[in-house]
């Protein structure tokens, strides 16, 4: 008796994905976020791989642990602020030739009875293996023989968040550290402490300020969130340098901060570490 084995593969949160022989999806935006007035966002799909790629699409929950890795969640606490119960989605499944575009339309439908703060939940696209194409063995075997055909299967999702009522959030950073490993890489290391009933979004900047001389960017990071689940996260950032010299006699100067667009950055919290 024969037995064919589909085996998943963990999704991946970001933006694109390889997925060997179902093609490459490219996704913009890559987050979405419904504040103020705002009831619907349009998602745009491309192929940008060799093959024919069909992609399902849905909801699945995430909560973010805080070293920044993302736990997959069941909805079986009703006190839970997920935001698929106010949103609509279409198509959810989609058939995209090489290089061909698709557009998705999500819908926000907000309802009086929903808490101040934020609700998150997060939309998934599944790439389906066209079984079709497996070269499925049908010489017969012996009863006793286990054939096992292990059949990846990939997923991309993106957050996706209604914001309802009063909300308000800042941040500070704290516990910097500047880490020397071995291999003269050098790394600064910190935490992201979070108030407040929304996450907090944005990118990092680090400048090196040398004693004497020009100050220069060391570092950078973008789209780095700490998650309502959530009230601090830590993150370790690779430094460069100009030269092979190690950072010394200076200080680093970091600043987190907002990169929405169409909106100009505007500075969530500062710190800096004296070398």
């Amino acid at each position: 008796m024969q037995f064919k084995l589909l085996m998943a593969m963990i999704p991946i949160l970001g933006f694109a994905f390889h997925a060997s022989g179902q093609g490459d999806l490219l996704i913009t935006p890559t987050r979405v976020v419904f504040d103020g007035n705002k009831q619907k966002e349009e998602l745009n799909l491309v192929n940008i791989g060799k093959d024919t790629a069909i992609y399902t699409i849905s909801f699945i929950q995430y909560d973010m642990k805080e070293d920044g890795s993302f736990l997959p969640v069941e909805k079986t606490d009703s006190g839970r602020m997920f935001a698929d119960p106010y949103l609509r989605i279409f198509p959810r499944k989609v058939t995209l030739a090489p290089r061909e575009p698709q557009v998705i339309s999500l819908q926000c439908r907000r309802r009086p009875e929903m808490a101040p703060g934020e609700y998150r939940s997060h939309l998934y696209f599944r790439a389906e293996k066209n079984l079709n194409q497996l070269n499925l063995d049908s010489q017969k075997t012996d009863s006793s023989q286990l054939k096992v055909q292990l059949i990846p299967i990939y997923g991309i999702s993106i957050p996706i968040i209604i914001r309802a009522g009063s909300v308000q959030v800042s941040a500070t950073l704290s516990d910097l550290k500047l880490e020397n490993k071995q291999d003269s890489v050098q790394s600064l290391k910190l935490t992201i402490n979070r108030t407040g009933n929304i996450s907090v979004y944005g990118d990092f900047s680090i400048e090196f300020v040398p004693v004497s001389g020009k100050s220069f960017e060391v570092g950078n990071v973008k789209g780095v969130g700490v998650y309502t689940n959530i009230n601090k996260r830590t993150i370790n950032i690779k430094l460069a340098r100009k030269t092979d010299a190690m950072l010394t006699n200076g200080k680093l100067k970091v600043k987190y901060f907002s990169n929405e667009p169409n909106k100009a950055p505007v500075t969530i919290a500062e710190a800096q570490l004296e070398l």
